[in-house]
C-alpha cells in the first residue's frame, strides 16, 4: 500500500498545474564527500585540484527509485586566493522518466581573518535541463482482452521541457578545529515549469558545520606516526518551501579508514502529515595517498521500511597539486580547514 501511495504523489506531484515538479532538490547522505553540490564555498577547500564522483541509488526495490550521479573538478589557484570548480548533475526518477541535469561553474575566494581564521565567500551559476518522458508509460488502450501490450496508444502525450539558469551563493568560515558554512541555492528562484506554466524553483538553504576532535596533542590532525586519529561531530540542516531536514552525527578518522554514523530527520515536525523521520546511516572509507572512497547504506526509519532498499551512496575522490614540487601545498604550511575527507 505505501508504494501504491508514493506512486500516485510523485505522478501528481508532476502533473499538478499548480506545482509543476515541487519535489525537493536530491541530496547525498555523504555529504562532505560531495563538497560542490553541499556548498561552493567549499571549491577549492582541500588548497590543492581534486576530481571526484558521487552515485546515489535510493529506493532500488521499488518502481519510483532515484538515481543521482555527480562528477566535480575544482583547483586552488594559491597566488590570488582563489579557486574555480566545475560540477555536473544527474538525477534520475523511476517513473514517468523524469530527469533533471545541471552543469555549473563556481568561484570562491579566501580571505585569512587571522592566522587562527579563514573566511570563504562564493558564488555558482548553473543551466538546468529537466524532462518527463511520458512514452515510458502504459495506458488502457495499448492492452488487449488478454492483458498484453499490443498497441500504441491514442493519449496525446509528448516529452515536456524545461531549461533555465540559475545562482547560488555560499560562505564558509572555519579555524583548525571548527567550520560553519551557509549556501543558498535557487537564489532566482528560476521558472521550472515543465508545460509553459509559472513554476518557481523554491530556495533551499543549508547550514552546515562540524567540530573535529583529535586524539593526540600534538597536533589536531596527526598522531605520532602522521596519521589522523579524531573524532568529529557534524550537522546539515537544509530547508526547501515547506520542507526541512536535518542530519546529525559522527565521523572517526583511523587513517586510513574512516567510519561514519549519523540520523537523518526531524520527528517534531512532519511534512503533509508524514513523520519527518527518516533513515540512520552508517558510512565506512578508506584513503590510500591521494585517493579516498567511500561507501554508505541509509536504514530506512519512514513507513517504506527496508522493503524499499533503502538507499546506497559511493563516492569517490582524487586530489592533486599542479604546483612547485619544491613548495607543499598551502594546506600543509598554513591552516588547513577541518572538514572530513581533506585527509
Amino acid at each position: 500500500m505505501n508504494r501504491i501511495i508514493l506512486v500516485f504523489a510523485i505522478f501528481a506531484m508532476i502533473l499538478s498545474p499548480k506545482n509543476n515538479l515541487m519535489a525537493q532538490d536530491p541530496q547525498f547522505s555523504q555529504y562532505y564527500a560531495a563538497p560542490l553540490y553541499l556548498n561552493p564555498a567549499l571549491t577549492g577547500i582541500n588548497q590543492m585540484g581534486r576530481a571526484g564522483f558521487n552515485y546515489r541509488n535510493q529506493w532500488p526495490s521499488i518502481n519510483t527509485g532515484f538515481e543521482t550521479s555527480s562528477f566535480f573538478v575544482d583547483y586552488n589557484f594559491e597566488d590570488y586566493n582563489s579557486s574555480v570548480g566545475l560540477l555536473f548533475n544527474s538525477d534520475q526518477e523511476g517513473f514517468a522518466g523524469l530527469s533533471s541535469t545541471s552543469i555549473s561553474l563556481m568561484y570562491s575566494y579566501q580571505v585569512f581573518l587571522n592566522y587562527k581564521w579563514a573566511f570563504r565567500p562564493a558564488a555558482q551559476v548553473s543551466y538546468y535541463w529537466r524532462s518527463v518522458d511520458f512514452t515510458q508509460l502504459t495506458f488502457g488502450d495499448q492492452f488487449d482482452s488478454e492483458g498484453q501490450i499490443v498497441n500504441p496508444t491514442n493519449e496525446p502525450i509528448s516529452d515536456l521541457q524545461a531549461q533555465f539558469v540559475d545562482v547560488s551563493l555560499g560562505g564558509l568560515i572555519y579555524n583548525k578545529n571548527a567550520w560553519i558554512g551557509y549556501a543558498m541555492h535557487h537564489v532566482l528562484q528560476p521558472n521550472q515549469s515543465l508545460t509553459g506554466g509559472d513554476s518557481p524553483l523554491p530556495r533551499k538553504v543549508s547550514i552546515h558545520g562540524g567540530y573535529k576532535i583529535p586524539f593526540s596533542k600534538l597536533s589536531p590532525y596527526a598522531s605520532r606516526d602522521g596519521k589522523e586519529r579524531a573524532l568529529t561531530p557534524t550537522f546539515n540542516y537544509r530547508a526547501q518551501q515547506d520542507f526541512d531536514q536535518l542530519d546529525v552525527g559522527l565521523y572517526l578518522t583511523l587513517q586510513p579508514i574512516l567510519f561514519g554514523v549519523w540520523y537523518r530527520g526531524l520527528p517534531i515536525k512532519s511534512f503533509e502529515s508524514v513523520p519527518n523521520n527518516e533513515s540512520l546511516i552508517f558510512m565506512v572509507g578508506l584513503q590510500r595517498r591521494n585517493m579516498s572512497v567511500g561507501y554508505s547504506f541509509d536504514f530506512t526509519l519512514s513507513d517504506l521500511g527496508l522493503g524499499s532498499g533503502g538507499a546506497h551512496e559511493v563516492s569517490w575522490s582524487y586530489n592533486f597539486y599542479l604546483g612547485d614540487p619544491r613548495k607543499p601545498p598551502r594546506d600543509v604550511r598554513e591552516l588547513r580547514c577541518p572538514v572530513p575527507y581533506l585527509f
